[in-house]
């Protein structure tokens, strides 16, 4: 029972029951069980939960309340009015005030002497898909757990949310939320019972289902996590993250290691966050990953931002030269200035500036002599020849050349 620590506490469960009036409720604790975890997470899931009487087992109304009658919880659900409402979010107001949820300027960190960021400037906007991108060892993972306060820096400003992580960590974890690569949750607990219990350790968590219901794991809410599939516990994974009602989420490399289908239903999962206004940062090797789901991009080689912009426009890829690819019949020589040799997988290839005017030239040509220009292809560099590009330059370059933001956008 739990009635003599709510006593000592100065809580009480005296609460007003619609067949027996006012009675002092109980909570009854569940069963052990194992693992122990498990008796742990419906532990807590009993103390979040309402007083009940101790005669028939019905949640009690909070005494200064009325408890309905029988009968009038049919009524009220009819016309909608049984839906709960929780109470409003005490929010822990930014510092500064400023739109930017993080805001980074000469960011610097070594190990060791050796550098492994090198003065970056970073600005994310509340509210906004951001991908950060880079090659392993490039400074990502670095600059993100500096951004999440588990890292300190050698120099530099960082705001995030209007607060210094590096100082202000404890007002930050309420409004942040994490998405590792690989995560510890109890296995033999439920979907309902893990997102429950890390409810507890928030003090304005959002409502427990609605957050399974968001990340779509509404049918398997009573499924162990042992039984869900990887892209089921990728779900989950972001399901503990928010269920603290974070401002800004961390998520690093989400789709790892997950087949196609899994991947999409992560994304979709992604996208539904920004609807909620929250502001992800997001970590991936995916170039089209990043393509789908972020508003910007970022992209970090050799610990200085190279590149940065939306992606359909990274490194002025929408203006750049238009490729064009076809196979010739057998013997047939491409027209002047409209390819050359064909490759070795028989393609002949050639860069345009004007991409209708060199197809009206080629498809002219081809219709006036009878050719047919098969596996025909028009092209402008994908994100990831633009990312392969940027991250080429700087490795080709000395190692500690003051590299410009977006010097290699031209």
């Amino acid at each position: 029972m739990d009635r003599a620590r709510a006593a000592s506490s100065g809580r009480t469960g005296v609460g007003s029951c619609s067949t027996h009036g006012l009675v002092e409720g109980v909570k009854t604790a569940p069963p052990r069980s194992f693992p122990f975890v498990v008796y742990l997470a419906r532990r807590v899931a009993v103390r979040r939960g309402p007083y009940r009487c101790p005669m028939c087992g019905e949640p009690l109304a909070p005494t200064g309340e009325v408890a309905p009658p029988a009968g009038a919880a049919d009524l009220h659900e009819s016309v909608g009015a049984a839906e709960t409402t929780r109470a409003p979010r005490a929010m822990i107001a930014p510092s500064g005030g400023e739109a930017s949820a993080v805001r980074v300027r000469g960011l610097v960190k070594s190990y060791a002497g050796e550098p492994a960021v090198r003065g970056i400037d970073l600005d994310i906007g509340r509210g906004e898909i951001f991908a950060l991108l880079g090659p392993n060892g490039a400074g990502k993972t670095t600059t993100v757990e500096i951004l999440e306060g588990y890292r300190t820096r050698d120099g530099g400003e960082v705001s995030v949310l209007g607060r210094d992580p590096g100082r202000e960590r404890a007002h930050l974890k309420p409004q942040v939320g994490i998405v590792l690569q690989s995560t510890g949750v109890e296995r033999y607990l439920t979907v309902a019972e893990t997102v429950t219990m890390y409810a507890g350790f928030y003090p304005h968590p959002r409502p427990v289902d609605a957050v399974i219901d968001l990340v779509g794991l509404d049918a398997k809410r009573d499924e162990r996590v042992i039984r869900l599939s990887g892209g089921q516990q990728r779900r989950l994974d972001v399901a503990v993250a928010l269920v603290g009602d974070p401002d800004l989420l961390f998520l690093d490399e989400p789709t790892t290691g997950f087949d196609p289908s899994a991947r999409h239903e992560a994304w979709d999962v992604i996208k539904n966050l920004a609807l909620l206004g929250k502001t992800v940062l997001l970590t991936t090797h995916y170039m089209d990953e990043a393509q789908f789901l972020a508003d910007r991009v970022a992209v970090i080689a050799r610990g200085l931002i190279v590149a940065e912009g939306p992606p359909a426009t990274l490194g002025h890829r929408d203006r750049a030269r238009v490729r064009v690819r076809y196979v010739l019949p057998p013997g047939v020589s491409a027209p002047a200035g409209l390819g050359g040799p064909p490759g070795a997988d028989g393609f002949t290839e050639v860069s345009v500036d004007d991409p209708a005017q060199a197809l009206h030239q080629l498809t002219g040509w081809a219709i006036d002599n009878g050719f047919s220009l098969d596996g025909l292809e028009v092209t402008r560099p994908s994100l990831e020849d633009v990312y392969l590009s940027l991250t080429a330059a700087v490795d080709s370059s000395e190692p500690d050349a003051k590299l410009a933001r977006g010097s290699q956008e031209a």
